[in-house]
C-alpha cells in the first residue's frame, strides 16, 4: 500500500450557455472559457475529470490516479470501484433549466449506471433578488407536469424560493429544482451526470434550437404528489468543523478556521477540501479561496493553519 501526502486538484471546466464569469473573478482562476459555468473541482467522472496538480502524481488524471491507488479513498484495498462523489462551483448568470435527477435504483434500471445523483448547495453569493426552483407550489400529477412542461406554461407549477449567500439546500434525487439567476454556489453530489431537463425556459441553445428535454424520465422519477418541504436553511459561520447535511451518500461539513489546528479525520475517510474564503495550509500543502485538495483516507488528521472558511466532503 502507497501512503500518498494531501494533494491540489486543478478542475475540468464547462462553458454551458448560462454561465457567468464570478469562478474567474471571485476565485482568480484563470481558465480561459467564457462564460465559465462550472467547475469540476473533485471529479473522476468521465465528463470531465479533475488532474493531480501538486505532489508526487502532479498531471495525473484523478480518475486513472484512484483505479491505481483505490486506498487513497477506499477502505476496501484491492478492490478497483468508481469513486463515489463530485464535487463543483456552478455560477449561474442565467437559471438554469428546470430539472430532476433519478434515484440509484432508476439509473441502474434504466440507464445502467451505477448511480442517480442526490445532491446539496451551498450558496456562496445571490443577488438580492435571487430565487432557487424546489418542488411544486402545489401537489401536482405527471401527467399535469408534463403536460405543463411540453406546452410551455410550467412555471405557473413551481415552487421559487428566495435564497441568500450561507444557505444549505439539499435536493435528495426526485425533487424537481432550478438554480435560478444571479446565484453562485458550491455543489457536492453523487458522482453522476443523469440529468433529465422538464423545462427550459423557452430559450434555444448555441443551435439555435431548443435544448432537448427528457420529459418522459423526468416524469417517471420526479416526487409530486405533495408538495416538497423547503429544506434548505441559512448557517452561520462559527468557529470549528460543523456538519451541514448527512446522508447515506455523502457527510458535508463547514470548517472555519483561525491559527494553526488539526484536520479531525480519522484514517477510514478520505476529504475533499474546496476553500471559500481566505487561504492556509493543510499537510503542507498551500491554498487560497477558489482551490480544492485533496487529503487521502491513508493521511490522519493533518495539521493546518491560516484563516479560512472551507466546505468538506467525505
Amino acid at each position: 500500500m502507497l501512503t500518498a501526502r494531501t494533494f491540489k486538484l486543478t478542475p475540468a471546466a464547462k462553458d454551458y450557455l448560462w454561465g457567468g464569469n464570478r469562478i474567474n473573478e471571485i476565485f482568480n482562476k484563470n481558465i480561459d472559457l467564457s462564460p465559465l459555468a462550472e467547475t469540476w473541482e473533485c471529479s473522476t467522472h468521465p465528463d470531465g475529470p479533475s488532474i493531480v496538480s501538486s505532489g508526487e502524481f502532479a498531471g495525473d488524471d484523478l480518475a486513472r490516479l484512484f483505479l491505481a491507488y483505490p486506498e487513497f479513498w477506499s477502505p476496501k484495498f484491492g478492490r478497483v470501484s468508481e469513486f463515489p462523489l463530485l464535487v463543483k462551483f456552478i455560477d449561474a448568470k442565467q437559471s438554469l433549466s428546470v430539472q430532476v435527477h433519478p434515484t440509484d435504483e432508476y439509473a441502474q434500471k434504466v440507464e445502467n449506471q451505477p448511480r442517480g445523483k442526490t445532491e446539496v448547495w451551498y450558496i456562496i453569493d445571490a443577488e438580492p433578488d435571487a430565487k432557487i426552483v424546489y418542488g411544486f407550489s402545489r401537489k401536482v400529477t405527471p401527467d399535469e407536469v408534463a403536460e405543463a412542461a411540453k406546452n410551455g406554461t410550467l412555471e405557473s407549477l413551481l415552487n421559487f424560493v428566495p435564497v441568500k449567500a450561507g444557505d444549505v439546500i439539499p435536493i435528495p434525487a426526485g425533487t424537481v429544482h432550478a438554480i435560478g439567476a444571479g446565484i453562485l454556489l458550491a455543489e457536492i453530489q453523487e458522482n453522476s451526470n443523469l440529468t433529465y431537463r422538464l423545462y427550459d425556459w423557452n430559450r434555444v441553445g448555441a443551435d439555435g434550437k431548443p435544448r432537448q428535454l427528457h420529459v418522459e424520465k423526468a416524469k417517471d422519477v420526479m416526487i409530486c404528489d405533495s408538495v416538497p418541504p423547503f429544506s434548505g436553511q441559512f448557517r452561520e459561520e462559527k468557529p470549528g468543523r460543523e456538519t451541514l447535511v448527512e446522508n447515506k451518500w455523502f457527510r458535508f461539513d463547514r470548517l472555519v478556521n483561525e491559527g494553526v489546528s488539526q484536520l479531525e479525520k480519522d484514517k477510514n475517510i478520505f476529504n475533499i477540501f474546496l476553500c471559500i474564503r481566505g487561504s492556509g495550509v493543510c499537510d503542507g500543502v498551500e491554498f487560497k479561496a477558489g482551490d480544492c485538495i485533496f487529503v487521502p483516507r491513508t493521511v490522519e488528521s493533518p495539521a493546518i493553519e491560516g484563516s479560512f472558511t472551507a466546505l468538506i466532503s467525505q
